[in-house]
């Protein structure tokens, strides 16, 4: 583990922040696996290049776009390094993503086969359906994402009610009784003044960070934000300032420039100083370093925005995020969202907090003038859900899956951690990145892992550094333990055949034994 992710920073003792021991595994892999996954990308791009030579020359059929004659004086409408990855890496793996579902995507799904008679270019459905696929790659942390009929009642019933779609944006003719019902729930689970519902989780951030600031103000981020984030920011007209991921000296020193220096050129103090962090981060599976945050944005006087969608209902000891998690209180975070799209199986998103900011947004959002409202069995769904998790609905279901996410998610952790995998992360996120590495393992990895019948998702650049490509596991309550046995089972089947058991730290029962330093982080 890097000792940046380690040490005790800004002279701030982790023991006066921390009430719980907070491990995070980011270990490197051997010198050999980054020099040969340099090597598999340059062996692919020199074949790319003849194949494009190929092309050029009439020798190999040309299956891509191409710019018309009359256009060949024209600006490229993409960039060439694009598009050259795009037709001579990217598709010779293209059969692993976008795989068609045809059913609740629950822990188990079922699948769409296809195949292709042309290299991936195109893909053909057999009318074969893959059946109970065991499902490693969506969202579905708390197992709300399912069918049964006696859950999904009120569903139904609101459904009727009010049909599918509301037609108007909240500020015209979108809001119904629902949303208000929704919003006060969300509120009351949060423990806050007041909160707002939009119908899209990634609108949710990008078009609601430009109506907090603008011009004059500094947004400091962290360099693993979502591009929701992003594209939030990019969206406000502020000035964006990146920090080393969950790097409290760099967070740090950003700040403090920012206070000495002021705006460039003017030196006028910034009008408003925010900080942009996650709860989960969803490629890496860390959770962030949120006590030293706040820590640092009240010595400062900045703002906090923190985005909950992977860790709203997958952490903490009722399913609260992040917050609860580090026993903190709600009034310590100035914006929190999150959305409704993983954890309570439903889609949109909230921004909770103080009932001026909030009203603010009702007037000022562009989800609230300009988007569509969210439809009401969505609106329900989500009520359900959020009812369950707080008790409101007469049971302690809410709670066990929980409780049994927490579980399913540290038994997978530790038996890779066995294994020899090396695995990014918190030990408690649900979110759990497996190391490939090298570019040929990708497909490979995803081919055999459906080959028995268990469904992946697998990242690779650009989505992730060149020498850091990964698959991604999202651990469900629903997740039985035969079905996470049967998931381990094959990983180590396949980890020695693809040689992807990489840790030095491994084969160990006794994490004590592993060479990697902890924060023992008590009051």
């Amino acid at each position: 583990m890097p000792a940046e992710f380690l040490e005790q920073k800004n002279g701030v003792s982790n023991g006066t922040l921390y009430k719980k021991t907070f491990i995070e595994h980011f270990e490197q892999a051997p010198m050999y696996v980054a020099v040969f996954t340099f090597v598999g990308f340059a062996v692919g791009t020199i074949f790319g290049y003849l194949r494009d030579f190929m092309r050029a020359w009439g020798l190999e059929k040309r299956n891509i776009a191409a710019e018309r004659e009359q256009q060949k004086d024209f600006v490229p409408l993409y960039q060439d390094f694009e598009n050259f990855y795009t037709r001579n890496l990217y598709l010779r793996i293209r059969d692993n993503w976008n795989r068609p579902i045809c059913s609740v995507p629950g822990p188990q799904f079922d699948l769409m086969e296809r195949v292709t008679d042309d290299y991936n270019w195109t893909f053909r459905f057999t009318g074969r359906i893959i059946k109970n696929v065991i499902n490693m790659g969506s969202y579905n942390y708390l197992g709300f994402a399912e069918t049964d009929v006696n859950a999904l009642k009120t569903v139904t019933i609101e459904l009727e009610k009010y049909g599918t779609g509301v037609c108007s944006t909240r500020q015209e003719m979108g809001t119904l009784d629902k949303h208000v019902e929704l919003e006060k729930l969300v509120a009351k689970f949060l423990g806050v003044e007041d909160a707002m519902v939009f119908g899209m989780g990634f609108a949710t951030n990008s078009m609601n960070i430009p109506a907090l600031v603008g011009k004059g103000c500094l947004i400091l981020s962290d360099e693993l934000n979502h591009t929701s984030l992003v594209l939030g920011a990019r969206l406000s007209g502020a000035t964006i300032r990146i920090f080393k991921h969950n790097n409290m000296q760099s967070l740090e020193k950003l700040l403090r420039d920012a206070i000495i220096y002021g705006q460039p050129r003017t030196h006028r103090a910034w009008r408003k100083i925010i900080i942009l962090v996650e709860g989960i981060y969803s490629m890496e599976g860390s959770i962030v370093r949120l006590p030293e945050i706040v820590s640092l944005k009240n010595k400062y006087k900045a703002y906090l925005y923190l985005d909950e969608a992977h860790s709203i209902g997958a952490v903490g000891a009722t399913g609260r995020g992040v917050v609860e998690y580090f026993g903190m209180s709600p009034d310590d975070v100035d914006v929190l969202m999150g959305t409704f799209t993983k954890s309570f199986g439903a889609a949109g998103g909230y921004i909770a907090g103080k009932k001026d900011l909030v009203d603010f947004l009702r007037t000022h959002s562009h989800s609230a003038v300009y988007a569509t409202s969210m439809c009401p069995p969505v609106a329900e769904q989500i009520i359900r859900a959020m009812k369950c998790l707080m008790g409101l609905d007469g049971t302690t279901q809410g709670l066990q899956r929980v409780r049994q996410l927490e579980k399913n998610t540290r038994y997978f952790r530790r038996k890779l951690h066995e294994m020899g995998f090396i695995i990014y992360g918190n030990d408690d996120s649900p979110v759990v990145p497996l190391l490939l590495y090298m570019p040929g393992k990708i497909g490979a990895f995803a081919r055999r892992m459906l080959e028995k019948n268990i469904g992946v998702v697998v990242v690779g650049f650009p989505a992730t550094p060149i020498t850091e490509s990964r698959a991604r596991f999202c651990v469900s309550a629903a997740h039985t333990r035969e079905m996470l046995d049967t998931v381990l089972n094959a990983l180590d089947e396949l980890g020695d055949f693809l040689h992807l058991k990489y840790s030095r730290y491994s084969k160990s029962s006794h994490p004590e034994l592993y060479e990697e330093s902890r924060l023992e982080l008590e009051d």
